[in-house]
């Protein structure tokens, strides 16, 4: 199955953020922290033109920890900040927002040597869609202003949110880009819920979970399953063994694949599975 999905709006929010720019000082990227690769959009460095960047690495409670700090300190640089983030739990304003004032000092600093007062901090916040952002807003902000729900494409327009005295928030819908050089980014974003469903072959998809989690993450897959026996080698095998011990069978006994894999598929995203990472540091292409 081929994996793409770049619909109209899309490439509308992309022009609007384009646009928007020169009112940002910063860009506070949000990045799903079970896939931190494939969820950061690669056109975002010529689009934001480079301007001093925030990333939140969403979701974290669902990532393995040891990974996400493999990630955290990857992507640490002068110019970009990393902090992972549970968007569902009442924390990180003050750590986001310490953050996005050492990236904005050098800016301030010129403004004060310009006799210029300092003001707020304007700051775009972006990400592929489904990734939390609504979500994180709305704990950022104290109060439900962004809407939310547990599938792509729930933002369509810009909006400006205050975050306390010293923080402005734009908000952008969820983009992704034309086309997916590498397939298993099509797929690591099909598995955690950004791209359409309706889109999806889902049997497809919940056999690259198994794939990936045989290879990553077997006992993850032994202790959720109750399969106490070897793993079989073959991937449709071990799909046929998860079918019969969960249960989803048709009449006469044979599996029903498409249950099976809807299963599959809603346990990797409702942490079913346990805290799970899909990408590794060293699974980077080289540059």
């Amino acid at each position: 199955m081929h994996i793409q999905w770049y619909p109209g709006h899309m490439a509308k929010a992309k022009r609007e953020v384009t646009e928007q720019l020169k009112k940002v000082d910063i860009i506070i990227e949000l990045a799903d922290a079970r896939i931190p690769f494939s969820s950061r959009n690669p056109m975002l460095d010529s689009i934001t033109q480079h301007k001093p960047r925030l990333i939140i690495l969403t979701k974290s409670d669902k990532a393995d920890p040891v990974l996400t700090s493999k990630w955290t300190e990857l992507w640490k640089n002068e110019h970009t900040e990393v902090l992972s983030m549970n968007a569902l739990e009442q924390r990180g304003v003050k750590e986001l927002t310490n953050s996005a004032q050492r990236l904005a000092a050098p800016m301030f600093e010129k403004m004060r040597k310009k006799g210029i007062r300092p003001r707020a901090i304007r700051a775009m916040i972006i990400g592929i869609p489904n990734v939390g952002k609504s979500t994180l807003i709305n704990r950022l902000v104290g109060r439900k202003t962004a809407k939310t729900g547990d599938r792509p494409g729930v933002t369509k327009a810009q909006q400006w949110l205050k975050v306390g005295s010293d923080l402005e928030l734009l908000d952008t819908p969820g983009i992704l880009w034309p086309k997916f050089d590498d397939q298993r980014v099509g797929y690591h974003l099909a598995a955690t819920g950004a791209i359409k469903d309706e889109l999806l072959d889902f049997q497809d998809i919940a056999l690259f979970i198994i794939k990936e989690l045989r290879s990553k993450y077997p006992d993850a897959l032994q202790r959720r399953y109750n399969l106490t026996e070897e793993l079989p080698e073959e991937d449709t095998e071990l799909f046929e063994m998860i079918g019969r011990k969960r249960g989803c069978l048709l009449q006469g006994g044979f599996v029903d694949y498409d249950k099976a894999a809807e299963l599959i598929i809603n346990d990797l995203r409702k942490d079913k599975l346990g805290a799970i990472t899909l990408e590794h540091p060293e699974d980077l292409p080289e540059s």
